[in-house]
């Protein structure tokens, strides 16, 4: 707008005339480029599952922000343009302005010697056009994709996992050895150590570990080098492991897992599912582009059966009930009272001496008294008092045979059937799309029974919804453009004109993500959807002039065309600059989680690099040739016939 005003302004005229034509005349292109804006954030209101809510705030909230500086350009703009602008003549205006004027007036000049080169090569622009729609269509196939990029916040969360059949105090152990071995790292500032089953570790032979970093401009490695740098290290010690992930501002997971992405099988026969599990396990370990996988299907903790000799206990006046309080008072920590005290309360446990507890073997030291027929009891129970005891001490392998066996630590479930989860990092340089299809490869290799029912979780499975839907979106979005821009126009060929100009921002984009070793994730996504609503200003504002010039001033569409590239070519540069420079902060960020916001940036800073160096000359050869086909076409036509004559091919 201000532009346009200024145009009419350096041209003679007065400010309020300038305000009045140069709104006048670009009233329209602002209205269309606001319309097309926001409907390309309409496909973003309707996304579904995560990702559709994690956007659709930030749709509303740019769609409004779009709807109100329309209204100021069209409103508020010239009014102050028509108060505050002044035409100066030449011996007024600076040094500043005389350098940068006559800079700007050569590169002009350079850009139409080089249209009308183009200009007499239109059937070689048309190649480069239709090119550039292959090539975006081959790139989106090859581009590694992820859903959201691995973020640097500082921490790294560790889960340790030990040998099943572990004790407390050896799992303490190890679990100090390995703190021993991070605290040393050069990059770690503080790290909490938490073993012991609660909410989050659920067997006993797992731990957990949140390792805090030193802030990031005081490290050499993100959080991912660092992983990898402390593995070997960790590695080392016997008889645990560490999966170690860092952690990151948006998750959606629904299970505390050891590494990364998660895939489950579940089965109605818990036996079968303990057959496959370890086959696929293996086979996964072997895919290069999986790293750490893992699984919680815990079968070696050890069980012991006692088998009760009921004669020999009938005839020593034991009861069962009473072999039940027995083991439970030495090994159970039944809670026998509670002391208060002025400031705390302290429950005290009834077990034996902790020197007697170290291995199954010490049961065959408990000694366990027949039982009377008084009913009592010294300690509560569920629903009947039990026995008192009296007589002479029986030791409990008199009557007993214990047995050992292996049994499950956890029998998880998901629904109604048990389940295995099996959890993965990626390799360094894999993309999460890479490890969901080599996954999915093993799993018809190893060609596993119809009765198991493998699937994503988490993110995978979020991820693997957002990928199916991805190309829908992008459709439904340049459809959407097609029919508000064919409303505006009241005409097929030109809002086609109009997306030309996407290809080449859909190649830039992408080439900028595989240059810089970015995914495609959902951010990225973002980016190349708000690309959508950028680059086609470009030819809105060069076809808004020529239709302009072809309907008041009677040119032939060539000429008016080619006036229209030089004339628009100052705004075009002004808003695609404006743009560009916006998405640099994001694109160069390095502060802490700045790994999410990038490919925002990247996308934007690529695609607007291409786009712009394609679309200003593209858009008039396409724009000359959809002209001439309209007017092959033109008999065809109902209604009005077309009121300018048909140019030369």
């Amino acid at each position: 707008m201000i532009e346009n005003i200024d145009r009419y302004l350096e041209a003679g005229d007065s400010p309020l005339d300038a305000a009045l034509k140069g709104s006048g005349q670009i009233g329209f292109t602002i209205v269309s480029l606001t319309v097309s804006l926001i409907a390309v954030l309409i496909p973003l209101l309707f996304m579904g599952d995560i990702v559709g809510r994690l956007f659709r705030e930030f749709a509303v909230t740019l769609a409004v922000t779009i709807l109100v500086s329309a209204g100021v350009s069209l409103s508020l703009t010239p009014m102050m343009c028509a108060k505050l602008l002044k035409h100066r003549k030449e011996g007024e205006k600076g040094r500043f302005y005389e350098v940068t004027e006559d800079y700007y007036n050569r590169v002009i000049a350079f850009y139409g010697r080089t249209v009308k080169w183009v200009l007499k090569h239109q059937t070689a622009t048309l190649f480069v056009t239709f090119g550039t729609l292959v090539l975006t269509l081959v790139l989106y196939v090859v581009v590694p994709k992820g859903f959201f990029p691995v973020q640097d916040t500082g921490v790294i969360l560790g889960i340790s996992e030990a040998p099943d059949n572990i004790s407390f105090d050896a799992m303490s152990q190890r679990q100090q050895e390995l703190a021993k071995v991070i605290l040393k790292d050069k990059d770690v500032e503080s790290l909490s150590s938490f073993i012991g089953v609660d909410g989050t570790n659920t067997t006993p032979n797992s731990g957990r570990i949140q390792i805090n970093l030193k802030p990031r401009d005081e490290r050499d490695r993100d959080a991912s080098g660092i992983i990898r740098r402390l593995q070997p290290e960790l590695a080392k010690i016997d008889g645990i492991t560490l999966y170690m992930q860092p952690v990151q501002d948006l998750t959606v997971e629904d299970r505390v897992s050891r590494t990364q992405f998660q895939y489950s099988i579940e089965d109605a026969d818990a036996q079968e599912l303990t057959q496959w599990t370890p086959k696929l396990v293996e086979k996964l370990r072997a895919a290069p582009a999986l790293r750490d996988v893992a699984t919680d299907q815990l079968n070696g903790g050890l069980r012991t059966n006692l088998t009760i000799d009921r004669d020999t206990a009938s005839r020593l006046g034991i009861l069962p009930q009473a072999i039940d309080n027995t083991l439970y008072d030495a090994f159970g920590q039944r809670q026998v009272s509670i002391i208060f005290t002025q400031l705390n309360q302290y429950h005290v446990v009834l077990e034996v001496l902790p020197s007697f507890a170290k291995t199954p073997d010490a049961m065959n030291d408990v000694y366990v008294r027949p039982s009377s027929a008084t009913p009592n009891s010294g300690a509560p129970t569920a629903n009947a008092a039990a026995p008192t005891t009296s007589g002479t001490p029986v030791p409990l392998s008199t009557f007993v045979r214990m047995q050992s066996t292996s049994a499950p630590l956890a029998v998880n479930h998901q629904g109604q059937f048990p389940v295995v989860t099996l959890s993965f990092n990626l390799a360094p340089g894999a993309s999460l799309g890479d490890a969901t299809r080599a996954i999915q490869e093993v799993e018809k290799e190893i060609q596993m029974p119809a009765s198991i029912h493998a699937s994503f979780q988490g993110t995978a499975a979020a991820f693997q919804n957002s990928l199916s839907s991805e190309p829908f979106l992008i459709l439904a979005a340049i459809i959407t453009v097609y029919i508000v821009l064919g409303v505006l126009y009241e005409s097929y060929i030109h809002p086609i004109t109009i997306l030309s100009t996407l290809p080449s921002a859909g190649v830039g984009a992408i080439l900028a993500l595989m240059i810089t070793g970015n995914d495609l994730t959902v951010v990225a996504l973002i980016g190349i959807i708000l690309l959508i609503g950028i680059v086609k200003k470009n030819a809105i504002m060069m076809i808004d002039f020529a239709l302009e010039a072809e309907r008041e001033e009677h040119k032939p569409p060539e000429e008016a065309i080619f006036q229209a590239c030089l004339l628009r070519f100052r705004p075009i540069m002004m808003t695609t600059m404006a743009a560009l420079l916006g998405g640099l902060p994001l694109a160069l960020g390095s502060g802490t989680g700045a790994e999410l916001r990038r490919p925002l940036g990247i996308t934007i800073v690529g695609g607007l690099l291409l786009s712009q160096l394609l679309t200003l000359y593209t858009t008039p050869v396409v724009y000359l040739w959809f002209d001439r086909l309209a007017h092959r076409f033109e008999k065809y036509r109902i209604g009005n016939p077309i009121p300018h004559e048909m140019p030369a091919d």
